[in-house]
């Protein structure tokens, strides 16, 4: 009787226990699980080549990868190395706890104990784990995820807070950075390489230029635990990273990243090869050109059709603190010198004031206290109207613009949007001789309404704006037809027989007052490309004329995307 009795009371004490471990398991909290953690921007080009991570506020890169966009090949290394028990306990390895305790005794053999609630646990909630007390609330932690979400949902989130070396944490993140690829495209060998660094992030992180030992030595560990022949399944590959930190098109990427925050994903309008390949004229021609003092430049390039900007490149060097690389010379206002010309003309033919061939006079005028001259300091007397913009003369533009009226120039360039922070009447008649600063986005969406038949469209950088099939009407089609056909003109290094037989071209140069920027635009096949030569800080240089330091740059340009 009192063996039965006894066995009643065990039974008792083991029924209460269990039912406190139910309402203690029921009772415990829901804790966030990925509340507050900010995660890095991946900027892409049109083509989905990554052009730049971002940092999350607290300085990582952390790329959100939900679980089915996770390589199963990363996802299988990673329990194997971690946790192979992971999809059978509640969040904590009781086997693994007593042999990692009996571990702790003199001369015992130390083991990890820690699961992947556990170590999700530590990493979300900053827990210190080297004492008994850390441990124990990091149990509870574990305990208290697993209660509240599934098996998938805190594999992911581990997988999204793991450290994987330096500031990287999560697969995404980690597989962009050092194989330039997805997590969903990883391969055997890459996964493994990723799922051992984890453990010691410090000493395994993967490096360009060099192999690390210390991640080798774990990686034949993981072979020799999973009894897999690494002979065929990776002695080949070499844990390298592929690529160092990617910061591509940065004055672009800059822009966009200003413009589109929370946006996890961004795929951009920007063509990385077209912008590589001005990025590389632009290094050759101020190699060739730095005797002549020019050591900056910036280019523009858009597509007519859609106004998806193709190419933004705001300076020679982005990291050159000498030109001021990091400044943008694509937004920064500049003065246009002649490059306003052409809508001068173009209102003047909408209003009625002239057709191509009037003959207007290129002579000594004063408008008031107003006395411009032309650029050479020579008049040639009376000019057809084709030909006084065709050769840039200074005096009939002034005077065309004089007589425009309902739209002024001043009141045009208002209406399409250009900054003038002055009243009309203070820039007076400088307007079309580059009195005042715009911005190379500016120039481009100008000249782009010249071939949109005279429709004013915004330009595009990101693949969710919309396209605009109908612009503003800033000139009429007829005027911005007969403007382009007089800037169809020869290029400056071959004669008018050879260039028109090359594919038309329509372009035009600007040089400011002082000699302070060079300006060639121009309008080809479906895209408006336009070019900058000059010093953010103002130098001047007597080099820094549109005709000789700009459009060499800009046909070099052309030729080569064509």
């Amino acid at each position: 009787m009192k063996t039965i009795g006894h066995y009643k009371k065990t039974l008792l004490a083991f029924s209460l226990l269990c039912a406190c471990a139910a309402v203690t398991w029921i009772a415990l909290p829901r804790p966030p699980l990925l509340d507050g953690i900010s995660f890095s921007q991946c900027v892409r080009d049109r083509n989905g080549k990554l052009l730049r991570i971002t940092l999350t506020t607290d300085q990582k890169y952390r790329v959100w990868t939900s679980l089915p966009n996770i390589s199963p090949a990363l996802i299988d290394a990673t329990l194997q190395f971690e946790d192979k028990y992971y999809r059978y306990h509640p969040g904590v390895n009781p086997v693994a706890l007593v042999r990692a305790a009996f571990g702790l005794r003199p001369g015992g053999a130390r083991s990890g104990a820690s699961t992947i609630a556990m170590q999700l646990a530590r990493l979300r909630y900053h827990l210190r784990t080297r004492t008994l007390g850390g441990k124990f609330v990091q149990i509870v932690r574990a305990l208290e995820l697993e209660r509240h979400y599934s098996k998938s949902q805190i594999l992911e989130a581990y997988l999204n807070l793991a450290p994987y070396g330096r500031n990287i944490e999560g697969v995404g993140a980690a597989s962009q950075i050092y194989f330039s690829k997805s997590a969903g495209h990883l391969t055997m060998p890459e996964a493994i390489s990723l799922c051992v660094i984890p453990q010691s992030p410090t000493r395994r992180a993967l490096f360009a230029d060099r192999d690390n030992r210390s991640l080798d030595s774990a990686l034949s560990d993981w072979y020799d635990r999973a009894k897999i022949n690494r002979q065929f399944f990776g002695r080949s590959f070499s844990a390298r990273a592929q690529t160092e930190r990617i910061f591509l098109a940065p004055h672009f990427v800059q822009q966009v990243v200003a413009a589109e925050k929370g946006r996890d994903d961004i795929v951009t309008t920007l063509d990385l090869a077209k912008q590589q390949l001005i990025e590389r004229r632009i290094t050759d021609y101020i190699r060739a050109n730095r005797s002549r003092g020019i050591q900056n430049a910036a280019a523009l390039l858009i597509d007519t059709r859609s106004m998806d900007v193709l190419a933004q490149v705001g300076s020679a060097d982005f990291f050159n603190g000498e030109i001021q690389g990091q400044v943008d010379g694509t937004r920064a206002p500049r003065s246009p010198g002649s490059t306003l010309k052409p809508f001068v003309y173009a209102l003047a033919l909408e209003q009625g004031l002239i057709h191509p061939l009037s003959i207007l006079s290129d002579a000594p005028q004063s408008f008031g206290d107003y006395d411009p001259e032309n650029f050479d300091r020579e008049f040639v007397g009376p000019i057809r109207a084709c030909d006084a913009l065709a050769r840039s003369r200074n005096l009939p533009a002034v005077e065309l613009a004089s007589r425009l009226r309902h739209p002024t120039l001043y009141e045009f360039l208002r209406g399409a949007g250009v900054k003038l922070p002055r009243s009309e009447a203070l820039y007076g008649l400088t307007l079309p001789l580059g009195g005042a600063e715009v911005t190379m986005e500016d120039l481009v969406r100008l000249y782009a309404a010249l071939a949109n038949n005279g429709e004013l469209r915004p330009l595009r950088r990101t693949s969710h704006d919309p396209v605009a099939l109908r612009g503003r009407r800033m000139i009429m089609p007829e005027a911005a037809f007969l403007t382009l056909e007089m800037l169809d003109l020869p290029r400056p290094e071959i004669s008018r027989a050879y260039s028109d037989q090359a594919a038309p071209v329509f372009w035009k140069t600007g040089t400011s007052h002082g000699f302070r920027d060079a300006w060639s635009v121009a309008l080809f096949n479906h895209y408006v490309l336009a070019i900058w030569i000059g010093n953010f800080d103002g130098r001047a240089n007597g080099n820094f004329v549109g005709r000789i330091a700009a459009a060499p740059l800009l046909f070099q340009i052309i030729d080569s995307l064509r």
